[in-house]
């Protein structure tokens, strides 16, 4: 296995034709199969950059920017922005194309947190990145810094620690009643 690996040699891309059987009850395509198709392509990236199975860890925030239609050509684009040592952050880009008038939509990006398994279900060691120019350090670092932060969220709420008192007057003004035992 190599050391290290450029973005380019594992990125991946495919490129689909949205049929009525993908779409939802509002006629648009369902964001739920957006999302299957989105694994799909982060599951490619992954294990063609560390040579293994790879399993998804955590998807870190979808936003819906623009509806797909049916009959539309969807194009998912894949990359590694970060390498742990045994997980990496795949960005996937999904864009969608009207095949008649050719107007593209990016319609969401998101960030799938992918480890690589062994044989026997285990965490295994990748391949770093080899980052080549200013995009590809920022990415690194934009995945670094929001893994920090989500790790920094994800304590402050543990139910060990949390104080609800620290949270009643700012609660106050959102659109709930607190009616405390």
């Amino acid at each position: 296995m190599e050391n290290y690996k450029t973005v380019e040699e594992s990125q991946v891309a495919i490129t689909e034709l949205m049929l009525p059987a993908h779409s939802n009850f509002g006629g648009k395509v369902h964001g739920g199969y957006i999302l299957n198709l989105m694994d799909q392509i982060a599951f490619a990236c992954a294990s063609k950059h560390s040579q293994r199975y790879c399993v998804t860890a955590s998807v870190n925030r979808v936003n819906f920017l623009n509806p797909i239609e049916v009959g539309e050509l969807v194009t998912l684009k894949a990359s590694i922005n970060f390498t742990g040592r045994t997980s990496m952050v795949v960005g996937v880009r999904v864009e969608s194309e009207n095949i008649t008038t050719g107007e593209t939509k990016h319609c969401n990006s998101s960030y799938f947190t992918m480890v690589a398994k062994g044989p026997n279900g285990e965490n295994v060691s990748i391949p770093g990145l080899l980052v080549k120019n200013e995009q590809g350090v920022r990415r690194f670092a934009r995945s670094k810094y929001r893994k920090l932060e989500a790790q920094k969220r994800d304590t402050k709420f543990e139910s060990s620690s949390f104080k609800a008192s620290d949270y009643l007057e700012e609660l106050t003004k959102e659109n709930c009643k607190i009616v405390l035992d």
